[in-house]
């Protein structure tokens, strides 16, 4: 139960990467801040979270299930709260999808969309009217650099981060004048487990539907690519938590918080030219005319990038 003067913060996707670490870092806070509770949809995955958050559980740190994807179990987590009471929620659950588009059962895309999109939308109509009345919140959505810039073979997942940039960005304009904040968070780029098998598993798949040439320039263009690029430029979960901490901690908090500056001119692209043609074209070149180049300028970029310049990378400033 949080303490008078502390802020009660809710957090979906808990269990590993961006969400454990916005969770236990805020739980960890030396000024004892925030009460966190950190939600997961299988509480028997919370060893890890408990691992890291080490003396702050029970205290500044509890659980709760939560299935984003299920209105019963938000609805559940929301009523556990004492009096509803949430102060800022932090939309963090999400699931990707990379392939060719043939390949993909609409199943699949259907799931994404029930997560990184409707899971969210239920979470902020859960949480929005108690806001409205006391004329006071803040939520924060773990979006994507792909609800900005479309990304090839990740269709589905960037129309889903698409599709939460537009909700938010419409919904932010109504809050303001309810006193209510509205922030998404956009990594590019993250090292997390799940980025990893996710790229593992794919790299496995035969792909059926989809044509020899496409399945070609996926495994053997494509993903060695993706590598690079997360090698040169990819940050940690706990980069994305501080920013999301500062973010927080703002007193005039930006909407939109781009966290790797070094991707930014590659969403600049596609504002710089309104018929799109420019960011188009250039992928296009970057991937099927320049691979060899890329995967050189790539190994410098992540040369320059190491160590303290790295973690220079990290925003709002």
């Amino acid at each position: 139960m949080a303490s008078d003067g502390q802020k009660v913060v809710l957090i979906t996707g808990c269990s590993s990467g961006i969400g454990l670490r916005i969770a236990v870092m805020l739980a960890k806070d030396e000024k004892k801040r925030y009460h966190v509770v950190a939600t997961m949809r299988d509480l028997r995955k919370k060893d890890k979270l408990v691992e890291a958050a080490g003396e702050a559980y029970g205290k500044t740190l509890t659980l709760q299930t939560l299935d984003v994807c299920s209105q019963e179990s938000v609805k559940q987590c929301v009523d556990s709260l004492k009096d509803r009471h949430v102060d800022v929620l932090i939309n963090n659950a999400g699931i990707g999808l990379v392939g060719p588009v043939e390949s993909i059962p609409m199943e699949e895309m259907k799931k994404v969309f029930e997560t990184n999109f409707f899971g969210v939308v239920r979470m902020i109509k859960e949480v929005m009217p108690d806001m409205k009345r006391r004329r006071a919140g803040h939520i924060l959505i773990i979006s994507s650099v792909m609800g900005l810039q479309g990304v090839v073979f990740n269709d589905v997942y960037a129309a889903s981060k698409f599709a939460m940039e537009g909700f938010c960005e419409s919904l932010a304009v109504q809050l303001l004048k309810f006193n209510i904040t509205m922030s998404m968070i956009e990594p590019g780029p993250v090292h997390t487990e799940f980025e990893a098998k996710m790229v593992e598993d794919v790299s496995k798949k035969d792909f059926p539907g989809a044509d020899p040439d496409t399945v070609h320039y996926f495994k053997n263009v494509y993903l060695p690519s993706s590598i690079d690029i997360f090698q040169a430029m990819g940050q940690t979960p706990d980069d994305i938590a501080r920013c999301t901490k500062k973010v927080i901690e703002s007193s005039h908090p930006r909407f939109r918080n781009m966290t790797n500056p070094l991707y930014t001119p590659i969403v600049a692209m596609k504002y710089a030219d309104e018929t799109g043609g420019l960011s188009v074209h250039a992928f296009y070149n970057l991937l099927f005319n320049m691979g060899p180049l890329m995967h050189v300028t790539m190994n410098v970029l992540k040369c320059l990038t190491c160590g303290c310049l790295r973690s220079r990378t990290v925003s709002p400033d």
